[in-house]
Formats: structure tokens, sequence, C-alpha cells
């Protein structure tokens, strides 16, 4: 996997190839394509700003090799800094890491075709109407030859199959030729694609693997094209959901679903939402419009009524939330629970059948089954230096207006007036009460309307 280009024309300190797509980085879906095509061992050659490259690779991909380009000298050069790893196999597949539309069925049709042919080397090629920028494939004599665009002369140029980058040797044919490789040209680098005339004159088999679909070529070497291929994606994830799974979405092209999220079956989504990271939508959810969820999991038939955020939470089986609701920290709403309009639910569980229907910030939190969590609820959980938790029982009613000094816990069927403060332990079946006495100054708008001229002689 060739991933050490520096991406100038991205405009950006990030390494081009951890450019995010979809919430996930333009390398991942050429490597997770090579791994679904069921392609064995990976290596990635790493270059420019490499060692977050090589980080994130630990990260994702453990089982990746990393093998340095410490100076960019093309790809022939990277082919040549990777020989001690490929040589010990048959073939080796050279991908690019910046190519992220390749699909599984593309890559394995490309290396059957490798091998039933008997090449010596295979490369993808690609249609296209306008190939400025790309190699062309030169079809000659029986034979084929790449030439890059800064090379061609008047006639090539107006060649329309164009070479993806993508090959596959024969690793003794490569081993043969890649010490003879030249930097002759008006880039001053090693091609890997001369490898192919060499290969060709000793008397090796190379052939074109025309691709079919030329959107899976779409590189990336700007944000407009990053983009671009953004939207590609976004519609290839979407619509097979549509066709696979039965999803329900009546705007597709203004919903966004992120490449590792799970959708089961009979599930709408409206317009305007966005799904990302490991989110799982179960059986018969809704989601509705403005909604963004990333690495949740919204349980079988849950009800998401719009402008809704969840990260790292679940929402139960017959649960609500929303519209105008935030989860986070792993929280969760258990079977039928229901958190409402302006909302903050961090770290905390609520349980079954119960309720926060409105302008209530619960953190840090226990909540039992069927209680009520009156609009204005707020968990104090945070005392200057560390987080404290509060446990509010089953078939409580919390009146509105009550605030929760952690860390501290009410029993079961206990109730709390409007408007308390309740710092300490309210035992099973009592009423908190924590409120201020009231006091009455009788004759207070008169006076205050008093003007001060007003009673002098």
């Amino acid at each position: 996997m060739l991933a050490a280009g520096k991406g100038t024309r991205m405009r950006s300190r990030t390494p081009k190839v951890l450019h995010l797509m979809l919430e996930e980085p333009i390398l991942y879906y050429p490597l997770k394509a090579a791994r679904d095509a069921g392609f064995g061992d990976v290596a990635a050659v790493v270059g420019c700003s490499g060692e977050a490259v090589e980080s994130w690779l630990k990260d994702n991909f453990p089982d990746a090799a990393v093998i340095w380009q410490h100076e960019q000298r093309g790809t022939g050069h990277a082919a040549k800094l990777a020989q001690q790893w490929w040589s010990g196999y048959g073939n080796v597949v050279v991908l690019a890491g910046d190519a992220p539309l390749i699909t599984p069925e593309t890559l394995k049709r490309f290396a059957q075709k490798h091998i039933e042919d008997g090449n010596d080397c295979s490369f993808l090629s690609f249609m296209l109407d306008d190939p400025t920028g790309y190699g062309r494939v030169i079809r000659e004599k029986g034979g084929v030859r790449v030439v890059e665009q800064k090379d061609a002369g008047e006639e090539e140029l107006k060649v329309r199959e164009v070479n993806s980058g993508m090959y596959i040797f024969r690793t003794d044919a490569l081993a043969a030729v890649i010490d003879d490789l030249s930097c002759s040209n008006a880039q001053g680098e090693y091609y890997l694609p001369d490898a192919l005339a060499l290969i060709a004159a000793h008397g090796g088999r190379v052939a074109a693997v025309l691709a079919e679909d030329p959107r899976e070529f779409l590189g990336i070497n700007d944000q407009i094209q990053l983009a671009e291929a953004s939207r590609v994606m976004r519609d290839r994830i979407v619509l097979s959901f549509m066709k696979n799974a039965g999803l329900h979405c009546m705007d597709p092209s203004s919903v966004w679903i992120g490449p590792k999220v799970k959708i089961g079956g009979d599930v709408t989504i409206h317009p305007s939402v966005q799904l990302w990271g490991e989110t799982v939508v179960e059986d018969g959810a809704f989601i509705g419009s403005f909604t963004v969820l990333r690495n949740a999991i919204i349980k079988e038939n849950a009800n998401i009524k719009g402008s809704v955020r969840l990260n790292d939470s679940t929402v139960g089986p017959r649960a609500s939330a929303g519209p105008f609701a935030f989860m986070r920290e792993h929280a969760e709403l258990l079977e039928n629970a229901h958190m409402g309009r302006f909302v903050e639910i961090k770290k905390s569980l609520v349980g079954k059948d119960s309720k926060v229907p409105h302008l209530s910030y619960i953190g840090d939190t226990e909540i039992g089954e069927d209680t009520n969590i009156g609009a204005g609820t707020i968990t104090c959980n945070y005392d200057g230096v560390k987080k404290n938790k509060t446990k509010i029982g089953s078939r409580c009613f919390i009146g509105s207006d009550t605030m929760f000094v952690a860390p501290v816990e009410v029993g079961d069927d206990v109730s709390t007036a409007a408007g308390s403060v309740i710092t300490s332990r309210v035992p099973d079946g009592a009423l908190g009460v924590g409120r201020a006495k009231q006091t009455n100054i009788e004759g207070w708008s008169a006076r205050r309307r008093k003007k001060p001229s007003e009673g002098k002689a």
C-alpha cells in the first residue's frame, strides 16, 4: 500500500491518507477493500508525516508492516524499499493509499485474471473522457505500456484508457527488473510503470485489466476531490442499505452513513441524518431529521425523534430521545425509557419506563425504574475537584427544579418538592424538601414605585 505522499494540494498539515472521508481516514478504505478481497499480509510504505500514519496503522491495522520511504523518489523507489518484504511471496499487489473507492469485488476479479492468464504483471486500467493527469495505456503490437502525462507525446495524450496505479507482479519478474528502473524523466523519479516495459523486454507477459466503473479510481489530490469521493462513497453505502436491508430513506442524498455502521431491517431514516463510527441501529428503529449518532447503539423499535446527538451511548428497546437531546460518555436509556426536549444525559443510566422529559442535566447518575424526573432537574455532580455520583431509586417523582448535590442517594418511592436542593439521603417512601423559607414583604410594590421627592415638606 503506497501511503508516503505529502499531498501538497490538500493545503493541510495532515498527511493526505489520514484526511477523513465519512469520518474514517482515506487509507482505511483501500486497506479494508484489500482485506475483504482476501489478500493476505499487508505492508504500507509511509513517508511524509509517517509517524502519524504509522501510529494510526498500529491502532487500526496492527498486522500491517510499515516500510519507511524517507525520501519520496517515486513509486518505483517505494517498491524497491519494500523488496525485502515482498520477495518472500509469489505475487505482490501494489495499491494506492489515496484511492479509497476501489471495491473488493474489483480486486478479486483483478487477482483472478492475473492468475488465470499467467501474467508476470497485471495492472488495472479504466476509461476517462478527460484523462488529463493520468498515465496513458498504450496498446500496440500485442503488448501494452504506460506513458506518464508529462512524458507523453501528442498522439499518446489522446488515449482515453489510463493506468490506475494498481498492479500485481510476480515477485520474481519484478525482482529481475527493479534495479533497472531509471529516473531519467521529467520528474526525476523512479516510476513503477516503467517496470512493465522492462518485464516485457525480458519476455514476460504484461496485461492491462480494464475495470468497469471509473469512479472506483477517483484519486484524491485536493479537498474538492475528497468531497467528491465522499459523496460517491456516501451514495454507495446508503443505497446498499436500502437495497440489502430494506432501509426506508426518503432523501438518500442528505443522509450520511459511515463505513463501519450497521443497520438492521425495517429502519426508517428521515432527511439530514448522520451516522458515524461503529453506530448500530437495530430492527424497526426510527431516526428523525438532524440527528447525529456517533458510536451509538439504537435498540429495536427505539424512536430518535430528531435533532438528537448521541456519542458512545445506548437507547434501549422502544425507548425514545428528543427532540433536541444530547447523550454522551456511555449514557444509557433502558427499555421504554424517555428523554425529552433540551435534556443532556452524561455517563448515566435511566431505568426501564423512567422519564426525563425536559430541561434537565443528568450526570454520573443511576435512575431506577418507572421514575419521573421533573423539568429543570440538575444533578450537581462536580465539586470543583472530582465528579460525584447520584442514585435515584424506582417509582420516584422528582419535582421540577430539584437540585441533587452529589454524592447523594434517593431511595425508592420518593418524591421531592419542586425547587428543592437535596444534599443528603432521602429514605424510601419519603418526601424530600429542601427549600429556603418564603418571606412575603407587604406593600413592597407601592413603596418601590414611590418617587424619592414624595413625602418631603
